[in-house]
């Protein structure tokens, strides 16, 4: 009694070791737990912050002043040549006090301010779009880390299924042996290829694991859980072949979606204004720097009144400055010449971007294409398969085909499957990247 219990406490906490999860899942874990896209997230904070600095400059600054200095004694005493001993001719507030609240607000600037918040402004857009992009990207490692594992099973499964085959020709071999029908030679061959057989098996099962590690850390669970997986290529293939816009597409109608859509090339064109907006900032030195200032001070003593009394007095005052570089050994000139320099950057960075866009979305299509023709030449390939080692299998079994023969249907099988397995897998892949590349978020992108 207490074993069964024992045994039944195992077997629950096992499943509960185990969850059960879609694709879908995944990517949700992903969202809240990936550490690259916890970077993204504090990077556009940071840009945010730097957007709102910049554009406080344009509002007035208030400033407040507080003081206090204490004086040696009390007296303000004269010397002269004609009179060494100093004569005290006046007295001096020992205690002086100083409260000043001040007010700056830049009238002109020649665009410096504006320029550089608007700059600002950009860059946190472009941090926004970037990060939709580094989703993205996310998105599709999570989805090829998925199928990576799908396929790993798959592989671990078909190899030990191989494993089971070879030990059953094994046994009809020993049988075909006591009967005359198959020789020591015969009998070794099936055990040499069922040992490569657990070797190929041993390894599938570790790469397998691996697989499961590399996407519980994408998913920000913990390495070694377990997961069970619900969604299958054919769930990706019936979900493709639902979309709205699930109808074939040409290569250029698709990277016409992604010059559209992608968040990268919209990040890419706003950084080259926010690189236009620092040229324009850094062409203001070249203007003069209107500001209007104002004061009001409560001191004690107040120096603006006379005579002197350590009396609390307020006084006030208010005027416009100007302030204009007429030289400044060629620094203005040099900012200017490095703000447009990295406003090419941007620019021609923009048109890479863009070539590698087209070059990217075209090659995804382009997989699509093979992927869902290799899928279909694969599964009638291990279907023929199937069919011969039954046949074969037979004809073994009767004495009426070599051990030779058998291998090479049971490695054509083993063959077969493993590719179609890995065509499933590719062509739920390939979709992914075509999803990827148009700047889609999910399923619902048009496969060519």
């Amino acid at each position: 009694m207490k074993l069964c219990m024992l045994l039944t406490i195992l077997i629950l906490a096992d499943a509960s070791a185990q969850q059960v999860l879609s694709l879908d899942d995944a990517i949700l874990l992903a969202k809240t737990n990936n550490r690259s896209l916890q970077q993204a997230s504090a990077f556009v904070a940071s840009e945010e912050a730097s957007a709102g600095e910049a554009s406080s400059h344009l509002y007035p600054g208030i400033s407040f002043v507080a003081g206090y200095t204490r004086l040696e004694d009390g007296a303000f005493r004269l010397s002269t040549p004609n009179q060494p001993q100093p004569i005290a001719v006046g007295s001096v507030v020992e205690n002086n006090y100083l409260f000043r609240v001040g007010l700056r607000q830049p009238l002109f600037t020649g665009s410096r301010l504006s320029g550089l918040s608007d700059a600002a402004d950009l860059r946190f857009t472009a941090a926004i779009q970037e990060q939709s992009m580094a989703e993205q990207n996310m998105i599709f490692s999570v989805t090829a880390a998925y199928w990576s594992l799908y396929q790993g099973r798959k592989v671990a499964n078909l190899a030990n299924e191989n494993v089971a085959r070879l030990e059953a020709y094994r046994a009809d071999t020993e049988k075909l042996m006591e009967s005359g029908l198959a020789t020591r030679n015969d009998l070794l061959r099936v055990e040499v290829r069922l040992s490569n057989g657990m070797i190929a098996a041993i390894e599938a099962e570790n790469d397998a694991t691996l697989a499961e590690m590399r996407l519980n850390t994408l998913i920000g669970r913990t390495a070694t859980d377990s997961v069970i997986l619900a969604t299958t290529p054919g769930d990706v293939s019936a979900r493709a072949d639902g979309d709205s816009l699930g109808k074939p597409h040409s290569t250029a109608h698709l990277v016409e979606l992604a010059k559209e859509r992608r968040p990268d090339l919209r990040a890419a064109e706003t950084r080259s204004e926010a690189a236009g907006k620092m040229v324009t900032a850094a062409s203001a030195a070249w203007w003069p720097q209107i500001d209007l200032t104002a004061n009001y001070q409560y001191n004690n003593p107040n120096s603006r009144y006379q005579p002197i009394t350590p009396d609390f007095l307020g006084t006030w005052d208010v005027g416009v400055s100007l302030v204009m570089d007429l030289w400044s050994g060629g620094e203005t000139q040099s900012r200017v010449e490095h703000a447009e320099a990295a406003r090419r950057q941007a620019d021609i960075r923009k048109m890479q971007l863009l070539d590698n866009v087209t070059l990217e979305v075209s090659e995804a299509a382009l997989n699509l294409r093979r992927s869902r023709e290799k899928m279909t030449v694969a599964l009638l390939a291990a279907s023929q398969a199937d069919e011969n080692l039954r046949a074969t299998t037979d004809k073994y079994r009767a004495g009426l085909a070599t051990s030779t023969e058998l291998l090479d249907a049971e490695v054509d099988l083993y063959t077969a499957q493993v590719q179609l397995s890995g065509a499933e897998a590719e062509y739920a892949l390939a979709h992914a990247e075509v999803v990827r590349s148009v700047g889609g978020t999910g399923a619902g992108a048009p496969p060519p």
